[in-house]
């Protein structure tokens, strides 16, 4: 158990979950929300103030930074996002520590019906005697991704100060709007400037991910006709039960969220808003696989035609926009940043672990634009939701394999 990072890891991850910086998938604005300039301000402020070189706020709200190597090599991006997810209450979050975890039921000051247990999460059983930080059981935390943020932090300051530690060139990029989709555009792999890259936004300590769904969106427009309810027989078509039916009609036990795992892929409705006279009805449809996720689109189409049919009086649109791809369709060509990860997380008694990410990462699209980029754990636990939680010695220990994976980076250059 790593323990020389951890004060400032714990006090980094507290400042940094208090901060709102919640992304909005329903603003035109690039970032989605003002708040994340809190966040994004805060970090190119302390990037300046340990030293980092050619700190930057983009104008497309990235900050970038480099830490200079001093051997030859290849140029290694570490990525993190500073958004947090819209699922889920992220305003007043109280981050707490409980020091020394005792192994038992953990319950929230703020919602005392709220339990975190370890016989619902083994995980957590495996963390007796870590210091585990939590929310206060009305937010989120937002460990996704500022347990990322904060290890990506704390590995710089540590290399700045230690300049005898042998790595080759870093580049440092914190984003915003990964939790919808729009952290990476094409502008980001030109700016960072790295042969490869890893983000700090997995799970589970040894986790090293290189394969993540496949993903599209999904826009269903449904236009009734509207009429004074009073007079409204065999004249109003009402969209609110047209969304509903539609919703229905997909196939609820085999291809839902909550009805699938492992390699299975989802058609999700995330959100219905509107009216009698016209609904909107969001989707996001996920795969593994290509052919898996344009049949999951051609279902949609379908099931949104086989409506329209049964009310012809009634318009209804499908809309299906890609979002990213599986990252494995480009890093299998080439393992390098993969093996490199695994041997920096075994030199430190780990067991490298690669299992298909049931999402996606800014990774999936810096990958697919040419900057092979897998994923590294940061023992961030039931994100999205009042039971989230992270060991800070998981932490420490990831800021370990990141420091042993800048020295290998170099090794091999």
């Amino acid at each position: 158990m790593s323990d020389r990072f951890t004060d400032e890891l714990e006090d980094r991850l507290v400042r940094y979950a208090a901060i709102d910086s919640q992304s909005d998938a329903d603003s035109p604005s690039a970032p989605s929300t003002e708040i994340q300039f809190d966040m994004l301000r805060l970090l190119e402020k302390e990037l300046a103030e340990i030293g980092a070189a050619e700190v930057e706020l983009t104008d497309y709200g990235v900050v970038l930074a480099t830490i200079p190597g001093n051997v030859d090599g290849p140029t290694v991006g570490f990525l993190a996002h500073v958004d947090t997810a819209p699922q889920f209450n992220a305003t007043d979050v109280k981050p707490r520590v409980i020091k020394g975890y005792n192994g038992g039921d953990i319950t929230y000051p703020d919602d005392p019906e709220l339990v975190l247990s370890p016989s619902e999460f083994p995980y957590l059983a495996e963390k007796q005697g870590h210091d585990i930080i939590t929310a206060s059981g009305l937010t989120l935390l937002g460990a996704d991704d500022k347990a990322g943020v904060a290890i990506i932090m704390t590995m710089a300051r540590h290399l700045l100060q230690n300049p005898e530690i042998k790595h080759p060139t870093l580049r440092i990029a914190f984003t915003p709007d990964e939790e919808i989709g729009r952290g990476v555009g094409q502008e980001l792999p030109r700016d960072m400037k790295a042969d490869f890259a890893y983000t700090l936004d997995g799970g589970k300590v040894g986790e090293i991910e290189y394969e993540s769904f496949s993903a599209d969106g999904a826009l269903v427009t449904i236009k009734g006709v509207s009429i004074h309810p009073g007079y409204a027989k065999e004249k109003m078509v009402n969209a609110i039960h047209l969304a509903a039916k539609l919703v229905q009609t997909l196939p609820q036990a085999t291809m839902t969220p909550e009805t699938t795992d492992e390699r299975e892929g989802f058609i999700h409705a995330t959100d219905m808003v509107g009216g009698s006279s016209e609904m909107k009805v969001h989707f996001i449809l996920r795969d593994f696989e290509l052919d898996g996720l344009a049949a999951k689109g051609e279902l949609l189409r379908k099931t949104c035609e086989a409506l329209q049919l049964s009310e012809p009086r009634a318009e209804i649109t499908c809309e299906i926009q890609p979002q990213y791809r599986n990252m494995r369709y480009w890093l299998e060509n080439d393992m390098t940043p993969v093996e490199l990860g695994r041997a920096a997380s075994r030199a430190h008694g780990l067991e490298p672990l690669s299992v298909p990410i049931r999402g996606g990462t800014d990774g999936s699209r810096l990958t697919e634009f040419g900057v092979p980029t897998p994923n590294i754990f940061t023992g961030m636990q039931n994100i999205h939701g009042p039971l989230e939680w992270v060991s800070v010695q998981d932490m420490a220990l990831a800021t370990e394999v990141c420091l042993s994976l800048a020295q290998k980076a170099g090794e091999n250059g």
